[in-house]
């Protein structure tokens, strides 16, 4: 159940399921990392739910076999839609067709799709046209919704506004802004906000974080994301070294971080500098106190700019240590102070 999992989505769970009857499109959106993709799946697994809606309150029952092809993503009568890099982070196992290459059936050596792409639409949009097969329903899930590219997103607009018999549309986003606006009117809108801190530092130690408060400061609140950084092997002693490592060039210290979470870090270190410049306390690192390094916001501004730059990088398949000594070291040049 939701609420044993994401207790914060219980209450607009149930405010959904008892409201949403009507409506064949949602548009759940939130600050990321608040939980958009386990909020959607558990309003299909209620939607599928083969158990009487009268017997369960509404919510899924968690037991019946149509439940558990849910949790499985194996449900005849669900399509979740996610970009191909993203698919491990959704429970899908790998698209054996957008990896294999046409000639001989070798591995492409590109980087995985973060963007969802109008062959998935179609897909979704002819699985919308069958006729289901365990039930009344039918569900289609995109997350996150703005990686959806733009002839995607008007392949799927179309649909949305001739929506076919009992089909249900779950568009779960970090950015509903980033949608269309067409889109975003022919939804109905579900808003998700991150957890009071208490629940969140709760809910935190409850999933093995010993000292989780540094790395919700990190994550801007959002508990889901300072879950990844602790599964990245990321903890509250190496955050609060971070400072310290970056001021002496130590790209060893950070060598087993993702490139990904490097540069985020990096990027949320430029940001308290430039706060600790002006006065003001840090956002992401407590008692950060003056910059260390003695840049001014001159330099600070350069350095954002630049490690903003790198972050299409982040995925390249080069030399992940050289990637982790460049950007170190190329954030160290340029916010040490002037000759």
């Amino acid at each position: 159940m939701v609420s044993a999992a994401l207790p914060w989505l219980e209450a607009p769970l149930a405010r959904t399921l008892a409201n949403a009857r009507a409506h064949h499109a949602l548009l759940v959106h939130g600050p990321a990392g608040v939980g958009q993709l386990v909020f959607a799946l558990e309003l299909a697994r209620a939607w599928l739910c083969e158990h009487p809606a009268a017997q369960r309150g509404g919510l899924a029952c968690g037991q019946c076999r149509s439940c558990h092809l849910v949790d499985e993503r194996s449900h005849p009568d669900l399509r979740l839609i996610v970009p191909e890099a993203q698919r491990a982070e959704a429970g899908l196992p790998e698209d054996s067709a957008a990896t294999e290459d046409s000639g001989g059936g070798s591995k492409k050596t590109r980087k995985p799709s973060r963007a969802i792409l109008i062959d998935q639409i179609r897909a979704a949009l002819d699985f919308s046209a069958l006729t289901a097969a365990r039930g009344a329903h039918k569900v289609v899930i995109v997350y996150p919704a703005e990686a959806l590219n733009p002839i995607a997103a008007n392949a799927l607009l179309k649909t949305l506004e001739e929506p076919p018999g009992a089909m249900r549309f779950v568009l779960a986003s970090g950015d509903a802004q980033a949608l269309l606006p067409t889109i975003r009117s022919r939804c109905q809108p579900v808003a998700l906000v991150a957890p009071a801190r208490d629940e969140a530092l709760a809910w935190l130690r409850g999933q093995g974080v010993t000292e989780p408060e540094p790395l919700l400061d990190a994550c801007g609140g959002q508990p889901l994301r300072a879950l990844e950084l602790q599964r990245a092997g990321l903890d509250a002693a190496a955050w609060r070294q971070f400072p310290q490592w970056i001021a002496r060039g130590d790209s060893a210290a950070v060598a087993s971080w993702p490139l990904p979470v490097l540069l985020d870090a990096l990027q949320k270190l430029c940001h308290d500098h430039a706060l600790a410049t002006l006065g003001a306390p840090g956002r992401y690192f407590a008692d950060l106190g003056r910059p260390a390094l003695g840049a001014g916001l001159d330099r600070l501004t350069e350095a954002a700019a630049w490690l903003r730059a790198q972050t299409r990088h982040a995925d390249h398949p080069w030399s992940a240590a050289l990637a982790t000594e460049a950007l170190v070291q190329g954030t160290r040049a340029r916010l040490m102070p002037g000759p």
